[in-house]
């Protein structure tokens, strides 16, 4: 009897949670239409003001949504006089202010491309100053702010010459078919009569139109695999100088080789920018070297390369002496960290600054005096703020803990920063170069979050037997009543080397959701995740499965222990990609979840390696399945393998036009599993790729997480 009236009074309150959900006090689905980011944050040179990109969603009504990026400025003293610069019916990217802060320049779409534009601070309308032909993005001004530095985009075909590498289509040599996409563009002329009755000079013209339609598509790179559609051509990233005075641009770098991460030298002779390795084909090496091109002659050569490593995105120190720049040993690029390396202006002097801090690092901040450098990086949950001194490399942390720093600049005693936080999911503040006494500057979240019910997560460690420390977090349903049990989520990143925690986010408005539906949330970074250093992130080498999901289930056990409101009857698995992997690898082994959710994931390796363009995580975490014993053990870590042993009712989505992992793999999964009889629904989203939950439609973002709710709701159990 005691036992039935537990049980009737569990429901009444789980329907009490759920009705509570829909009511303004706790986070909604629609919520997610509320949330604004802030990013490319400036610091103007009298450190008065901040001119920043204001990133929302705009709610046009009858569920349709849009995407919007406008740029904005705020006074540092006064905050509440933030006002936009640019109008809310067009989006920007990539702002950058002129050195005497009396300008910014930023790219915006014009018939098409985008372009680079100017807006002047004291008033007045943009105004578009170049118009290329392939578009121009990533301004960035002289030192003098006479010019801009610009990046564009050129197709293979509309370069001329052939490029020094070996053709990839066997048996065939560059130019011996007519351009006819080139042709089509205006460029060049053809000189062939096409006619597939013809000679072979003819057929191959004939053949080459069609391929010049995309009908059919003919595909001889490696990296063949875009995000959303094949990519079948090859595009080389140029840099273009505009003039300011004269309005005039001009492209400087040419050829097959591409040119990115540039920075003007102090004196605005040359440029320093990062580039492949130019005598290989671009689909087969990742070694980037730094190269230095003159302005006045257009020359190129490489200024700086290390063997065995990539070495990039170089910037000169304020008093122009020293250039401080990214690298990594490219040996295991999926374990080794980023690290941040110096050299002296002439290329001379080499050495590493943060070798020994084991976190990857991408970029840094130079300060003014020339003598410290601020970077971010991943770590234990959070994304953390060091300083490094130049002179004797001592590394002191500035921002640690659960939070997420970002979008840092310096300027003079001030820096200004992005910040995530648990109550806040992104607002930015200023503060001096010790973080003492910040002053939060943005405030854009503050009238939809007030007086919103907010579940905190409580960090916790797990200690496996085999010598792991694995962080996990635990997050209680809003509204908790004191001796209910109730249901759990255990949620799982992907990567695999992504790394969750309070500092991270793009799960903040997920896991508040599901608190206030009445689950708890229980979340945990196992080995493979970034944030922890090498050794722990190399944790997953041939091992997806096993090791892993034993930390994240060994994190839930520990938790349920731990937490009596946990109902242990009552558990949920979701994850995406990687952790999509990792749910179908769970489920298939474990027995305990009431239902799963399986998101845009991998199920069989060796057919990753063919479908995804992230195939070169199989070779990277296992090797390829045709050396010695790797064919095995691909076998073991795939999913698909066990699929006979799924009995959990599983829900799978996937994308149409994903790229990054290959819808067929949860066609495979879907269809195994329905031949088998199992409980199993299969969800598509259209037009949508790798990216849906975090960049895709709104309305589809938001029917995801709905699903997810509702498709658990089906198995709570209910008397």
């Amino acid at each position: 009897m005691f036992q039935k009236t537990k049980s009737i009074i569990l429901v009444s309150l789980l329907l009490w949670n759920y009705s509570i959900a829909q009511n303004v006090e706790t986070i909604q689905l629609t919520d997610l239409t509320q949330i604004v980011t802030t990013s490319s944050h400036q610091i103007t040179p009298d450190e008065r003001k901040v001119v920043f990109v204001k990133n929302f969603i705009e709610d046009k009504g009858k569920e349709q949504y849009t995407y919007k990026s406008q740029a904005w400025m705020t006074d540092i003293s006064d905050p509440s006089e933030s006002i936009p610069l640019t109008s809310s019916e067009y989006n920007v990217s990539s702002i950058a202010l002129s050195p005497d802060g009396t300008k910014i320049a930023f790219t915006r779409v014009k018939d098409g491309k985008a372009q680079i534009w100017i807006l002047s601070l004291k008033g007045g309308e943009s105004q578009v100053f170049t118009e290329e032909k392939y578009g121009a993005s990533n301004p960035q001004w002289s030192p003098d702010g006479k010019k801009i530095l610009f990046s564009t985009t050129y197709p293979l075909w509309a370069i001329d010459g052939r490029p020094e590498w070996e053709h990839q289509r066997p048996g065939r040599e560059y130019g011996d078919e007519p351009n006819y996409k080139a042709i089509n563009a205006g460029i060049g002329m053809e000189e062939t009569k096409p006619n597939p009755d013809g000679n072979i000079e003819e057929l191959r013209a004939w053949l080459a139109k069609n391929a010049a339609k995309n009908d059919p598509k003919v595909i001889d790179r490696l990296n063949f695999l875009g995000e959303r559609d094949l990519s079948p051509d090859l595009y080389f990233s140029h840099l273009g100088v505009l003039d300011i005075e004269s309005g005039k641009s001009e492209v400087l770098t040419q050829g097959f080789q591409s040119y990115f991460g540039a920075t003007w030298s102090p004196d605005g002779k040359y440029l320093l920018a990062s580039s492949l390795k130019n005598e290989e084909h671009p689909d087969l090496t990742s070694h980037t070297e730094i190269w230095k091109i003159d302005l006045n002659t257009k020359a190129s050569e490489v200024f700086f390369k290390l063997e065995g490593h990539r070495v990039g995105n170089p910037t000169f120190s304020p008093n122009g002496k020293l250039i401080l720049f990214n690298g990594q040993n490219i040996e295991e690029p999926s374990y080794n960290m980023g690290m941040l390396g110096l050299l002296n202006a002439d290329g001379t002097g080499f050495k590493w600054l943060t070798e020994d801090l084991d976190r990857s690092i991408s970029s840094g901040e130079w300060t003014e005096d020339s003598q410290s450098i601020y970077f971010t990086a991943g770590n234990e949950g959070g994304t953390s703020l060091w300083k490094v001194d130049v002179s004797n490399g001592k590394i002191d942390p500035i921002i640690t803990g659960p939070v997420g720093v970002g979008n840092l600049d310096i300027v003079g005693k001030k820096m200004v920063y992005s910040l995530v936080q648990i109550e806040n999911p992104s607002e930015f503040y200023v503060a001096d170069l010790s973080n003492k006494n910040p002053k939060q500057i943005s405030h854009f979240n503050k009238s939809w979050l007030e007086g919103k019910k907010i579940s905190k997560p409580k960090a916790h460690q797990l200690k496996t037997e085999d010598g792991f420390v694995v962080d996990y977090w635990v997050m209680e349903p809003i509204n908790k009543v004191a001796g209910v049990k109730y249901p759990t989520v255990l949620q799982m990143h992907g990567g695999p080397s992504a790394m969750w925690g309070p500092g991270e986010g793009s799960m903040w408005h997920e896991f508040q959701v599901m608190t206030a539906m009445g689950y708890g949330v229980v979340y945990a970074n196992p080995r493979g995740s970034g944030g922890y250093g090498k050794a722990f992130q190399k944790g997953n080498f041939q091992d997806w499965g096993d090791g892993p999901s034993s930390d994240v289930l060994g994190a839930l056990d520990e938790a349920t222990a731990k937490y009596e409101w946990i109902d242990k009857d009552q558990y949920f698995l979701t994850g995406g990609s990687y952790a999509g992997y990792l749910t179908a690898w769970i489920v298939s082994h474990d027995h305990r979840f009431k239902a799963a959710f399986s998101q845009r994931g991998v199920y069989e390796l060796t057919f990753f390696l063919g479908e995804g363009n992230a195939w070169r995580l199989v070779p990277n975490h296992f090797g390829y399945p045709w050396e010695d014993g790797v064919k095995e053990i691909m076998d073991y870590n795939s999913p698909q393998t066990y699929v006979q042993n799924i009995k959990t009712p599983l829900l799978i989505k996937h994308g149409d036009v994903d790229y990054r992992t290959g819808v067929r793999q949860s066609e495979l999964l879907y269809k195994s599993l329905k031949i088998l009889g199992r409980p199993v629904e299969y969800v598509r989203y259209p037009e949508e790729g790798h990216e849906m939950s975090r960049s895709g439609a709104i309305h589809r973002r938001i029917d995801r997480m709905g699903r997810i709710v509702e498709f658990f709701e089906r198995y709570v159990s209910h008397p």
